[in-house]
């Protein structure tokens, strides 16, 4: 009964973004102590306290860059969009443009990119965010960071992983590159 409750909103969620959850409902179907233990990290991934959404977006955008280049980011995207941050800035940020993404949307994501790929930028981004911030906002755009890596990271490990593919912000397509 549970599980076909959970199997449900799975499909639920998929349909809305058009996203391909199949790996979720494998989880399931392995676990359900799994799957609910994933579904607790799941609100972890979410939190988000005094930090804009756009530097929050743009933080997971980066993370998830770094892990995926394909339906993992582009479900970033849809989700960013469909919480309010602006295409412009999105866009701006997947061609790289960060004076074009706004000063919160360009930190958040400068700063995901640096925790993703371990940079030596990582100390000065993270002071400046605390700054801009406060600790925290520099909190929620970690566990932005740390969370948004998983879930590519999960898909690959069950063999969902996806080659990179063209991001579509609004009505514009995005090629990528394989990460941020």
């Amino acid at each position: 009964m549970l599980k076909r409750f959970l199997h449900a909103r799975i499909r639920a969620m998929a349909g809305s973004y058009s996203y391909d959850a199949a790996y979720m409902h494998e989880i399931l179907d392995a676990s359900l102590i799994a799957f609910l233990k994933f579904s607790l990290f799941q609100i972890m991934s979410m939190h988000r306290d005094q930090v804009p959404k756009d530097a929050w977006y743009a933080a997971r955008l980066a993370a998830a860059l770094s892990e995926d280049c394909g339906p993992c980011s582009q479900l970033v995207v849809d989700m960013a969009l469909r919480d309010g941050v602006a295409s412009s800035a999105i866009a701006a940020l997947l061609r790289d443009d960060m004076g074009g993404a706004g000063a919160d949307a360009s930190l958040g994501f400068r700063y995901g990119r640096a925790v993703a790929q371990n940079s030596i930028d990582c100390t000065a981004l993270a002071e400046e965010t605390e700054k801009r911030f406060g600790k925290r906002g520099l909190v929620s755009l970690d566990f932005a960071v740390a969370c948004s890596r998983v879930y590519p990271t999960l898909k690959r490990g069950l063999g969902h992983g996806a080659a990179c593919t063209k991001i579509t912000v609004s009505n514009e397509t995005i090629a990528m590159k394989r990460a941020a």
